[in-house]
């Protein structure tokens, strides 16, 4: 395997990484409005993950900079293509942010409205256009010999596209059912359960479509082998979570985002980003790829940073890993 080929693996496992953990910050951003009854419920559920979703997103960032590195002419077709899309969601990040940090500072009614308000639309939509912007990569789009994107931005919301964006809308909703049900207690708990229930049926009908729509237009064996293997963690998650076990459940549903994920890419591979204008267009592995020498000094970087990131956060995840319910939260904190 060739070092341009290991990059294109690292990436892959860098937006799975990505997917997996904001899929259910993204879920429960959304969950304040569909799942929380009142303020209180709402703090709770913003707490679950309160000590983990800034951290989460350093994924998204190692992902940009690696791409950026090591497939800069991926990096600057994907960036200046989609970039009304990807402005879209750099700026509900931001908001996002911003909205958990500020929700608190002062008492009013209308400051804290706005600031969940805030919160659910910038969980919603980000949701919602990761799906669409992978599913325009692994389907193409019009790139010309320059490798520049020719398209529009109403291009990118075809049919496919956009069932990838309510499929990753959501399964993510439903990973962050799954997860506030692990990480909560009392009446919440038990509705998040219901929820979730509910979400993976809705989920599992959507994933098929999307999934068979995407092995049939140009997926191979190893995809195929994905497709199975998220089609049986979904199963999986739902019979988990019925029987409450909830740990079990969440595990699934990231298998579930894993291996769909997974699937789109190796549905891509060699391909970064197919051109539909002409096949000769497309932008490979090969031709998009920085010099072996980059590529190998950024290997052995990766070597040495990765494992400590993924133990730092690992012990985080550790420390918070207890439950919580609205009798943690103070009275002055509704």
């Amino acid at each position: 395997m060739q070092f341009h080929d290991v990059w294109f693996v690292l990436i892959a496992v860098l937006w799975i990484g990505y997917f997996f953990l904001e899929g259910f910050d993204f879920g429960i951003g959304v969950l304040t409005r569909l799942l929380a009854k009142d303020r209180t419920e709402r703090r709770v559920l913003i707490n679950t993950i309160g000590p983990v979703w800034d951290g989460n997103e350093v994924w998204l960032l190692t992902a940009g900079g690696a791409t950026f590195a090591a497939f800069p002419d991926w990096y600057a077709t994907l960036f200046s293509g989609f970039y009304l899309p990807l402005l879209i969601i750099l700026v509900c990040l931001i908001v996002r942010g911003v909205a958990f940090e500020y929700r608190v500072k002062r008492d009013g009614e209308r400051w804290q409205r706005n600031w969940e308000q805030a919160i659910f639309w910038t969980s919603l939509i980000p949701a919602f256009l990761w799906g669409v912007a992978f599913a325009n990569i692994v389907q193409g789009v019009d790139i010309d010999a320059e490798k520049n994107y020719v398209g529009g931005f109403w291009d990118l919301l075809n049919p496919y596209a956009v069932l990838g964006g309510l499929v990753t809308l959501v399964l993510f909703t439903f990973h962050g059912a799954v997860f506030a049900s692990l990480k909560t207690l009392g009446d919440i708990r038990d509705r998040a359960r219901g929820l979730a229930l509910q979400l993976g049926l809705l989920t599992a009908v959507l994933a098929l479509v999307f999934l068979i729509w995407t092995q049939a237009d140009g997926g191979n064996g190893w995809s195929l082998g994905a497709m199975v293997i998220a089609v049986v963690a979904l199963v999986g998650s739902l019979a988990a979570i019925r029987i409450g076990r909830e740990g079990w459940s969440f595990a699934l549903s990231g298998v579930t985002i894993a291996a769909a994920v997974a699937m789109l890419f190796l549905a891509l591979f060699p391909d970064v980003m197919p051109s539909t204008l002409d096949p000769a267009y497309s932008l490979t592995v090969e031709n998009a790829a920085s010099s072996p020498y980059t590529l190998k000094l950024m290997t052995v970087v990766a070597a040495v940073f990765t494992p400590l990131v993924l133990l730092y956060q690992g012990w985080t995840y550790w420390v918070f890993r207890k439950r919580i319910g609205t009798q943690h939260i103070p009275t002055a904190a509704h």
